[in-house]
Formats: C-alpha cells, sequence, structure tokens
C-alpha cells in the first residue's frame, strides 16, 4: 500500500523466529488481528518514536483508544495523524508530558483523567540513555525520567485503572539493570556523575524492575496486572545522544523497532500474560531475573517508600 510505512509490512507469526541476526524473538500478529479493542483505553508514554511508535501502530490497529503522552507536541502531532490514516482509527490523540517534571506529569495525569472515565492499559514506555544532566526538581536525569517520573505518573493513574479493571501495566525496562554494581539512593538526587550516562541509566532500569515488583505486591487481588520488561537491545531513538560514528556501529548487532515492541505487545495484549503478574519478561516470555538487587524485596520497598516521599509535592490533582 503506497504511503503505508515500512513497519506495516513485517511478517509477524505466533512462535518463535530468527531475524536476520539470529536473534530468536516471539510475534504475535497473528493474535493482534483477531483483536477488537473498540472501548478500550490505552495510554503510552513516549510513543512518538521508536518501539513505542511501533506499539502505538499495532494497538491502533485493534480500534483502541489510544493517549499518546509525550514531551514534544512538533513530533507527536505528526505521528498521530500518521496513525490515524493508516489504521483509520481516529480515536488517538496527544497529550503533553515531560518526564523530567514532576508538575508536568501531574498535569498530564490530570487531563487524562478529566477526559477519559476508563483507563484499561497504562504503558510506561518513555526513556533515555547516555544522556548527562539532571530534572527540574533536581534529580539525575535519567532515574527521574525513567523512573520517578513513570512512578508519579502511574500513582496518579492507578484509582482510574482500578475503576476499569481487567487493567493492566507494563513497565519497559531493561536487561542494562543486571549490570548495576552499586545501589544507593544518595546518588538519584544529583546531576549525573559518570561522563557517559550509562551507568545511571542501569540504575534506572533497575528502579523500573524494583518498582514493578513491589507495585504487584500493592495492587495483588484488584484485577490489575503488572509487568516488567526487556525489550531488546534496539536500534531506537533512545541513543540519539551517543556520537554518530559509535551509535551506527552499535546498531548494526540491535534489533529493530518492530521486533523490540513485541514484548511490549505481549504484556499488554496476550490472553497468557494477563493470567500473570509482577513478572519480568524477555522475548515474551517471563523469567526469572539473576540480578540479586531486583530480587530484593526490601530494596524494592526503600524505594517505593522514598520515591512516594519525593513525589509528595506534585501527587495531587487540585
Amino acid at each position: 500500500m503506497k504511503g503505508v510505512p515500512k513497519m506495516e509490512k513485517i511478517a509477524y507469526n505466533r512462535t518463535p523466529e530468527k531475524n536476520a541476526k539470529g536473534m530468536a524473538y516471539c510475534t504475535i500478529r497473528t493474535f493482534l488481528m483477531k483483536q477488537d479493542l473498540q472501548g478500550r483505553v490505552f495510554v503510552i508514554t513516549g510513543a512518538n518514536t521508536g518501539i513505542g511508535k511501533v506499539t502505538a501502530l499495532e494497538i491502533a490497529k485493534t480500534g483502541a483508544t489510544l493517549i499518546l503522552a509525550c514531551r514534544s507536541e512538533k513530533k507527536a502531532l505528526p505521528v498521530v495523524e500518521e496513525l490515524k490514516q493508516v489504521t483509520g482509527n481516529q480515536e488517538i490523540r496527544f497529550v503533553p508530558l515531560d518526564l523530567a517534571s514532576l508538575e508536568s506529569v501531574r498535569k498530564c495525569a490530570k487531563q487524562i483523567l478529566e477526559e477519559e472515565p476508563k483507563i484499561h492499559v497504562l504503558i510506561n514506555n518513555a526513556g533515555l540513555a547516555s544522556m548527562r544532566g539532571e530534572t527540574q526538581e533536581g534529580f539525575e536525569l535519567a532515574f527521574g525520567v525513567n523512573h520517578l517520573g513513570h512512578f508519579l505518573f502511574t500513582k496518579l493513574l492507578l484509582p482510574r485503572l482500578q475503576e476499569s479493571t481487567p487493567a493492566r501495566i507494563v513497565n519497559v525496562a531493561s536487561r542494562a539493570h543486571k549490570r548495576v554494581k552499586k545501589y544507593s539512593l544518595d546518588d538519584v538526587q544529583k546531576y549525573t556523575q559518570s561522563t557517559s550516562g550509562f551507568p545511571e541509566y542501569c540504575l534506572s532500569k533497575l528502579a523500573n524492575v524494583l518498582f514493578n515488583n513491589e507495585l504487584a505486591k500493592r495492587i495483588e487481588g484488584t484485577d490489575v496486572t503488572c509487568y516488567a520488561l526487556h525489550p531488546g537491545v534496539v536500534a531506537s531513538d533512545i541513543w540519539r545522544r551517543i556520537p554518530i560514528p559509535f551509535r551506527w556501529i552499535a546498531k548494526m548487532f540491535m534489533i529493530s523497532n518492530e521486533e523490540g515492541a513485541l514484548t511490549s505487545l505481549h504484556c499488554a495484549l496476550s490472553e497468557e500474560a494477563g493470567k500473570e503478574s509482577g513478572l519480568y519478561y524477555d522475548k515474551c516470555k517471563a523469567i526469572p531475573t539473576q540480578h540479586p538487587a531486583a530480587k530484593d524485596d526490601a530494596l524494592a520497598k526503600e524505594l517505593w517508600d522514598k520515591s512516594e516521599e519525593w513525589v509528595a509535592p506534585f501527587a495531587h490533582l487540585d
């Protein structure tokens, strides 16, 4: 079809396949084609590019209502129009969200809650890597965007999800969490200390896994389920701040955005995942994480309690 993005032409199957690089991955195109999700509401952060855009595309094809919560209106609005044109689904819109500002997170959640009486799936997809800086509230940039912003966003939307059951919360983490050698919450309230920003990124991804672990305990029995996942090492815009020659070389060994979105789609839509909660996924399968800190219940609770303390000034909707 003329004008259809390349992502539209991907072949999907229900069984594990091998991609061009020899990596096993699962696909769920056949499953998605059977879905009619009209009336179901999905919120996706960072859905204007990378695996978030592919995730949004595939969900839009099911007829679901789709809210793209993104930082850049300039970049997000053309994606909204593209998705409408490609899928024929007109129930797609943009809501501004800057995860580096807790006030922006609060305003975004408030707007969504005012406009949507139901929310069925929240996909915390947005993230950044290999960038240095700090958020508006003075938190290390990767930790603030990848964890704390999503923590507040989830906290504010959770009551509506609980009113819309069955509902799901999907947290895009990374196997990079296994690279963390030292975990200290004292390191997250300061400007990025490393030159590359990668250690801080790994720490933020461990926070994603710990957040999911503790969230599962707190929502148990509510018919809201949650998931943390590794999308694969994806050639997405998350690496955009890596110097170009190194980025080009690295992307030769990465998987596509289309492949990277598959585990998010599995957790958000599959019947199998709907029977589970609080687990960690890779290639559409729940697997145990091997990092000791990722299995530390006391650490997960400590992170939750500190996160609640940090976001408390913004955890209101009035």
